[in-house]
């Protein structure tokens, strides 16, 4: 049993991360020197806040204590640690200060150039006054960071909450994490540089480390903390003046821990041994891996366990872009040490990938109430019916949005509204209705092609890239599981590509699948096609105007993909009395979470605006009132079978 083991679960958080929260920018050209990446995306970073981060997708009851810039940056940063429900109360605004910044580039295997632009930035103010002693009270564990040990500011307040640690029986652990450009041993310019000998830096640790239960780090950060290049007589100087358990990273061969003396050979401890896996960037890897550790130490307080998923996510996040959003949720963890022998490619491991992708924490959508009005042909043949310029579409589904807000705000329908909104006529509509906490769909086919074509052409994935990550990729296609194979090579062709986009944006997919007439089990064959081909969208967008095979397609989305976030009902400009059996008939489908339905709302009063006959307010007011009339439909079908809307 280890010496200090971890209080008991009773506590408000499992852990506490004190240190750098920071915005990553990460070169997205791989192989090229980070002075000609040309483009970067952007992650949450920072060590600290990469393990709370970490910790919190794999369970844990993490918080986060910090400091961030009173700027957009600081708000992406809290709101992405709260998305994965990770507690920020303890991170303050700095009204005086911008949010700190690192570019990183992945040039090869073992050339990773780093930028920090951290002068005077945000998280290294943090100061006493920021330490609450009863929140730290309310943590089984803090964690600290190397980096704010290196300035006085940073070191007072470490060190008072280590304090406040010892007072409350809040276990300690450091991560050394030595970076010899944040303690002004290099040029600001060489933030790669992984050590440099340095006695002054030493006696700083050695005088910190008794403050410990736990001390993480590689074989070079405690070559810094012992004051040795050799190994084991860095661990003999560290031990001098610690008891704490010391863990030792050591890349692909694994970890090992040390809990009493120190042994003649480093393999003569106990260790764990790594996965082999193709490595892409060792950027975050060790945050990941402390991750794990927290996760097995307070989950059980096994430390067999605790190294095993340890390691588990350093090799995760060594093969992926990113440190944050590489972190490996529970269940990939699960699939990686259950698979016999992990894949050494877990970046292309299908399954793997996909258990990335949708079993991260998302926002839940139990009950949507959509409006659809991504149509594009039919506004322009309304239009020209009237005898009015097209060109007036734009603003009429501005005000569509309008009344969409309305309707939001009568009913109190936060978190269940959505809109299906195109580009062609509605880029200032999606822009109104992108950053309100809505469901935004936006369509991708070409109107009316068979087979199916993308609006702005084959390369769908050029297009994703300007839209918002909030935006889901709605795309409709005629399908016909009985056509013969030679005519369906280039719809399911175009399928998979679009799939393939999808998972690289990181965007959801909803498939709004038309088969041809001839009986709703082509439905269920149309889908079970798709996923046949590897195709697992987050929604589906189906027609019950005649009776569905309910049972059979949520035993179908049960089986092939669990994630998956359910069944929208489309309209096709049914009547509301039509519309009523439809509904009546999904209404005890564990799959169907909504509606989305267009031109039943909007087609007499966008016809009536588009022909002057009636003004902006009254164009709002009318679709308002269509749309709450198909919300109480819709609820008056849910509710008799016991389903909450």
């Amino acid at each position: 049993m280890m010496l200090h083991a971890p209080p008991a679960a009773s506590r408000d958080f499992d852990v506490a991360c004190l240190g750098r929260l920071a915005v990553d920018l990460y070169a997205q050209q791989i192989g090229a020197p980070l002075e000609d990446a040309t483009s970067f995306a952007r992650y949450l970073g920072g060590s600290s806040a990469n393990i709370a981060f970490g910790s919190a997708r794999l369970g844990l009851r993490s918080a986060m204590i910090s400091r961030v810039g009173d700027d957009h940056m600081g708000r992406f940063l809290t709101r992405a640690l709260q998305a994965e429900g990770c507690d920020t109360s303890q991170v303050s605004r700095d009204v005086e200060r911008l949010t700190a910044l690192a570019m990183l580039g992945i040039e090869d295997r073992e050339t990773f150039p780093l930028l920090f632009y951290r002068e005077n930035c945000a998280d290294m103010a943090l100061d006493e006054q920021d330490i609450d002693e009863a929140f730290i009270a309310r943590c089984r564990a803090l964690v600290i960071t190397g980096t704010h040990f290196s300035t006085p500011r940073v070191h007072a307040a470490s060190t008072r909450a280590i304090a406040a640690a010892r007072r409350g029986d809040v276990r300690t652990v450091l991560d050394i994490d030595y970076r010899p450009v944040l303690w002004g041993l290099t040029g600001r310019g060489n933030g790669e540089q992984r050590f440099i000998a340095a006695a002054h830096v030493t006696g700083h640790l050695q005088s910190i480390l008794p403050g410990f239960d736990v001390v993480v780090g590689t074989e070079e950060e405690f070559h810094i903390a012992g004051g040795s290049q050799d190994l084991i007589q860095a661990l003999r100087d560290v031990r001098e003046v610690t008891k704490a358990l010391l863990v030792v990273k050591r890349g692909p061969m694994g970890c090992s821990l040390v809990e009493g003396d120190i042994p003649a050979d480093i393999d003569d401890a106990p260790t764990w041994r790594g996965e082999r896996v193709e490595v892409l960037n060792v950027l975050g890897a060790g945050d990941a891996f402390l991750s794990g550790f927290l996760a097995g130490w307070l989950g059980d307080g096994n430390l067999d366990r605790a190294c095993t998923l340890a390691n588990a996510c350093g090799a995760l996040v060594v093969s992926r872009h990113g440190c944050a959003p590489a972190m490996p949720t529970r269940a990939e963890l699960a699939h990686f040490l259950d698979a016999g022998r992990p894949p050494e490619l877990p970046h292309r491991d299908e399954a793997l990938q996909h258990l990335h992708r949708v079993s991260v924490p998302r926002k839940a959508w139990p009950d949507l109430h959509v409006f659809a009005f991504d149509h594009r042909t039919q506004f322009f043949d309304l239009a020209r019916q009237i005898g009015v310029d097209d060109a007036r579409v734009p603003r009429l589904k501005q005000l569509l949005v309008q009344a969409v807000a309305t309707v939001e705000r009568r009913q109190g329908l936060e978190g269940r509204i959505g809109v299906l909104i195109d580009d062609r006529y509605g880029q200032d509509a999606l822009n109104d209705a992108t950053g309100r906490g809505w469901w935004v769909g936006r369509p991708v086919e070409l109107p009316g092609s068979m087979p199916l074509e993308f609006e702005h052409g084959r390369s769908v994935g050029t297009d994703l890239v300007s839209w918002p990550r909030e935006h889901v990729i709605k795309c409709l296609v005629q399908f016909n599981p009985d056509a013969a194979a030679e005519e369906r090579v280039e719809q399911e062709t175009q399928l998979l590509s679009l799939w393939r986009a999808a998972c690289a944006s990181g965007h959801e997919l909803l498939l709004e699948v038309i088969p041809p007439a001839g009986g709703a089990d082509r439905v269920l064959r149309s889908m079970k096609r798709i996923y046949n081909l590897g195709i697992r969208p987050e929604w589906w967008k189906l027609c019950s105007a005649q009776p569905m095979p309910w049972t059979q397609i949520d035993a179908l989305i049960a089986e092939r993909d669990p994630y998956c976030r359910g069944v929208l009902l489309l309209g096709l400009n049914a009547s509301f009395d039509q519309l009523r059996e439809s509904f009546r008939g999904a209404a005890t489908a564990d799959s169907c979470r909504g509606f989305a339905v267009g031109r039943t709302l909007f087609m007499e009063p966008a016809r009536a605006w588009l022909a002057g006959e009636i003004d902006d307010a009254t164009l709002v007011e009318g679709a308002a009132l269509a749309f709450e009339r198909m919300i109480g439909i819709w609820r008056e079908a849910r509710e008799p079978a016991g389903v909450s809307a």
